[in-house]
């Protein structure tokens, strides 16, 4: 396996809107009330902070079911009954960082790890504060999200009108996405907001939502979690970051 066929998109150093601002969190809250999502939830994006990000590089899809197979097969790790070209689901947080590991050394030490959350979000809203990874408006078809009743996962890339600024597709739905960032209030967070997640299967945040999940999963702000230990009844997968050129 070679670095090349990993399907990289460069994004470039720069400023990183982070989050949801305090005084924005209760309309953010009242604008998916439909959802049925508490405003805590919410909270835990505030408050809105500017950081610089260096350049880096995330995988333009999810890992799929057919990558996956390669590294199940010289590990002896469960493939998924899925096609090919979907993106693999039901991994754990270390099953995911041994995947990462494992295709490091195919690349004869190209350095292959999960994207941080701030990475992941700088991937997914570019440079300005928007909604979704297309834009501010939310529109049915441009994620696989459960609001199209497929119920299940779809081939890696099938939205490319939903792709972020910088080109990354399914960024939003299809799979629920591990992050390296273990969960933590960000600093100056509502008092609210609890300092762990105890309820959750695993303290790492997860981004962007599944095929499952509802449309305030697709914002770019919003912190989610593995809440359930069926990690592919939930749709969690992943998808790959390394550093920049």
């Amino acid at each position: 396996m070679r670095v090349e066929q990993v399907d990289w998109v460069e994004v470039p150093a720069g400023l990183l809107r982070r989050g949801t601002p305090i005084d924005d969190v209760a309309e953010v809250a009242h604008r998916y009330s439909d959802t049925g999502v508490p405003v805590e939830w919410y909270q835990k994006e505030a408050p809105r902070a500017e950081i610089h990000l260096p350049a880096f590089r995330i995988a333009r899809t999810p890992v799929t079911v057919g990558q996956w197979a390669l590294f199940a097969e010289a590990t002896g790790i469960r493939v998924p009954q899925a096609p090919a070209d979907h993106p693999v689901i039901g991994v754990t947080w270390d099953a995911a960082t041994a995947y990462c590991q494992w295709l490091s050394q195919q690349l004869r030490g190209f350095k292959v790890r999960l994207p941080t959350e701030d990475e992941w979000e700088r991937a997914a809203r570019g440079d300005d504060a928007r909604e979704f990874p297309w834009g501010d408006q939310y529109r049915t078809g441009l994620a696989n999200l459960v609001d199209l009743g497929i119920g299940t996962t779809t081939p890696v890339g099938s939205f490319p009108e939903g792709a972020s600024p910088f080109g990354v597709l399914d960024m939003a739905g299809n799979a629920d996405e591990w992050t390296s960032t273990l969960y933590a209030p960000y600093p100056g967070a509502p008092a609210e907001v609890p300092s762990t997640e105890d309820w959750a299967y695993d303290p790492h945040v997860t981004r962007g939502g599944s095929f499952r999940h509802d449309r305030d999963l697709a914002r770019c702000a919003r912190r989610h979690g593995a809440y359930e230990k069926d990690l592919a009844a939930i749709g969690v997968g992943f998808r790959l970051a390394a550093p920049a050129e």
